[in-house]
């Protein structure tokens, strides 16, 4: 091979290889370019982790004193690197803006602060999203493992109340599910706050996309019997129609999440955990 042909492939090699990064930050965030590279540099060096890394890795990181959340989003496969280089927006980029739309809507999430990404000229690499890290007191799956802890009734209408203010907000919570509300205590009082963000919709629901976005949540009747009845008052429809089509979805999605288990312990058994 001539010299010049073989400077041609390694050029060619290169404009796949080479990652170059691309760093937001939000204007009231007090991190620096720096600091952020330095982080995400030793990322598996440090911080505490959240989870099991299954798909994504999230570990608390301290900088400069400060407790954030890193969110570290799986690397894509083949089409998706090409996919969310050209033409889509990273699930890093979208939890960022996302955030701040929430924020907008007066819809608590933990302050958004960056997002990093790498990518070469042609295909999409690894990904970052970079928020507070909030304290919070518990999520709705401990109305899920403890029905009978303290203020249950209470504690799930507060959240049916912000369920439908998202609805009226014309925010659609892709992954409403029991991990994804972090919850807060003041007073008499709960506050909600929303993480994974990166699968939303922003439009007018229909009646059924209301009642559907329930369906994650829980399979237990009584958790429905409590969120249809509120629900039900705060969009003046009859109790017993909302419980019917709540049970019909949620059944319907715990139906289809058990098929798909079961497929991928049967085809995808090889598959080994990230961390």
């Amino acid at each position: 091979m001539s010299k010049e042909l073989n400077t041609y492939f390694c050029s060619l090699i290169l404009l796949f290889v080479d990652m170059s990064v691309t760093v937001e930050i939000h204007n009231n965030s007090s991190l620096t370019k720096e600091q952020l590279m330095h982080t995400i540099n030793n990322f598996d060096q440090q911080g505490e982790m959240i989870g099991n890394g299954y798909r994504n890795v999230i570990k608390i990181v301290t900088i400069n004193g400060e407790r954030y959340n890193i969110k570290e989003f799986k690397v894509p496969n083949l089409v998706n690197k090409i996919v969310y280089r050209f033409f889509r927006k990273s699930k890093a980029e979208r939890s960022f803006l996302y955030a701040q739309r929430l924020l907008n809507s007066g819809v608590l999430t933990p302050t958004p602060e960056a997002f990093v990404e790498f990518k070469s000229a042609f295909t999409f690499g690894s990904s970052y999203y970079i928020s507070k890290q909030l304290d919070y007191d518990f999520t709705i799956r401990k109305l899920i493992d403890e029905p009978e802890c303290e203020d249950y009734d209470n504690i799930l209408r507060q959240f049916t109340q912000f369920t439908y203010h998202l609805h009226e907000s014309g925010i659609h919570f892709l992954d409403h599910s029991p991990g994804n509300t972090l919850i807060t205590k003041s007073g008499e009082d709960y506050k909600f706050y929303l993480v994974d963000l990166n699968r939303m919709d922003f439009k007018t629901l229909s009646y059924d996309e209301r009642l559907a976005n329930f369906a994650r949540l829980s399979p237990k009747d009584y958790m429905l019997d409590i969120i249809s009845d509120e629900y039900a008052k705060l969009i003046g429809k009859p109790h017993e129609e909302v419980k019917e089509r709540m049970y019909f979805f949620s059944q319907k999605f715990s139906s289809s999440f058990k098929k798909k288990e079961a497929f991928k312990k049967k085809y995808f058994f090889w598959r080994k955990k990230k961390r």
